[in-house]
């Protein structure tokens, strides 16, 4: 059985580890879980570390356990939240888990033959049959509140202005019967999470500790952040999903391709299956010349066949020369079907009726949601990072009407190096 935390730690995935836990892994066969939050019907790469952890954890011969919040998904976590969360009702709850766990199963082997097979877990199954009286008589006298309360996560809301409610005050202790339920039922001993997750998978392994005399184990990964401080997993049209409904293959392979050089020689070694001598080898070839940007195409290829295969990967490939490669050739030698085909930009309706009686650019960008406002779009204007049919627009009181139509329907515009629009009056 290969070394997992050893694995794991040079790849920068481990942050806190409970005494005994790598003795437990090499051990045995051990059986670990993973909660994950279905608030939408698909995961972003935010939920690709936790992927990768069950993915690894599988890979070294142990059993990994998908667990999608139904219950918890109705209560709302503190940690990490500086607000109260909107509550989901049951059938969009059972909506988002269908999607979760038809990503999962791309990325995990759930066959049943294997003794190590995936198996995926809902909350509510086990949570819908336990009246409150009973939760709080045979699970809430185990815990005592000062326990709870020296939690960081419930410490900052209590000490911040807007307070915390009884129902998120009660989350860990729902979360620590989780992990307790599941040892009892499925010899569960070892929960993993993000760093945030601390303090709620700990009650778990204290509530197993008290009510049974078991032992239980656990470790967390740091939090993913970037290089500049910004927040991981956000590009301007929000958040990244693995749903390619939701955000194309194109898109997804740009975002990793587009990653600072500190933060692709920390993230290849995270979201990548590469051994430690092939990410080394990168790197230090990356360093001699990284011009050529190695470590990002690298870095995109292998997560962008991981999530969408290798086919819609070439396709990503294909797209991104296709749109650099006829950047030199004039917007009005592309054919209707070249413009209706492109892939990785984004289309957007606007109102014929304005653009015939003209309309000033500044508004146009705003206007169509290129910009979220009339101040960002003049200063990326004033900025040269604004093109309309491949002529960079120079003055911010340009009119654009129906004169500046491609084929009489549409207009190219493209903002900084990256994004690119196909805006067709309607």
């Amino acid at each position: 059985m290969t070394n997992l935390m050893e694995e794991l730690r040079w790849r920068g995935m481990v942050q806190d580890v409970m005494p005994g836990t790598e003795e437990q892994l090499q051990k045995e066969m051990t059986s670990a879980y993973i909660g994950f939050d279905p608030t939408a019907d698909s995961l972003h790469i935010g939920n690709l570390v936790p992927i990768m952890l069950l993915v690894h954890l599988q890979r070294a011969g142990h059993k990994p356990y998908a667990l999608v919040g139904g219950a918890t998904g109705m209560v709302g976590d503190p940690s990490g939240k500086s607000a109260e969360r909107n509550l989901l009702s049951e059938d969009i709850l059972q909506r988002n888990q269908a999607g979760v766990k038809k990503q999962l199963e791309r990325y995990l082997n759930f066959d049943a033959a294997l003794p190590n097979a995936a198996v995926m877990v809902n909350n509510y199954d086990w949570f819908k049959n336990i009246s409150f009286l009973d939760f709080i008589r045979d699970t809430g006298k185990h815990i005592t509140v000062n326990y709870m309360m020296s939690k960081e996560s419930v410490r900052k809301r209590i000490e911040g202005d807007a307070g915390i409610s009884f129902t998120e005050f009660t989350y860990q202790l729902i979360q620590g019967y989780d992990f307790f339920h599941l040892y009892q039922q499925h010899n569960i001993k070892l929960q993993m999470g993000g760093s945030d997750q601390w303090g709620n998978i700990t009650t778990g392994t204290e509530l197993i500790r008290r009510k049974v005399g078991g032992e239980a184990f656990a470790f967390t990964c740091p939090l993913i952040t970037k290089a500049d401080g910004g927040k991981f997993g956000k590009s301007e049209a929000g958040n990244v999903w693995l749903d390619a409904e939701k955000t194309t293959p194109y898109q997804f392979y740009q975002f990793w391709l587009n990653a600072t050089d500190a933060d692709a020689e920390k993230w290849i070694r995270i979201f990548t299956f590469l051994d430690r001598a092939t990410i080394d080898s990168l790197v230090a070839e990356h360093q001699q010349d990284p011009g050529k940007r190695l470590l990002q195409k690298t870095l995109a290829k292998e997560v962008t066949s991981f999530i969408h295969g290798e086919a819609e990967y070439n396709k990503a490939i294909e797209t991104t020369e296709k749109l650099f490669a006829q950047q030199n050739a004039p917007a009005e030698s592309l054919s209707r079907e070249d413009l209706e085909n492109m892939e990785g930009l984004q289309k957007i309706d606007f109102a014929r009726t304005q653009l015939e009686t003209g309309v000033d650019v500044i508004s146009f960008l705003a206007d169509t949601k290129i910009f979220p406002s009339k101040g960002e779009a003049r200063k990326m204007v004033q900025n040269g990072g604004v093109s309309i049919n491949r002529n960079k627009v120079g003055d911010a009181n340009m009119p654009v009407n129906t004169a500046l139509l491609l084929h009489n329907e549409y207009l190219l515009v493209q903002k900084g190096k990256k994004n690119y629009y196909l805006v067709k009056a309607v």
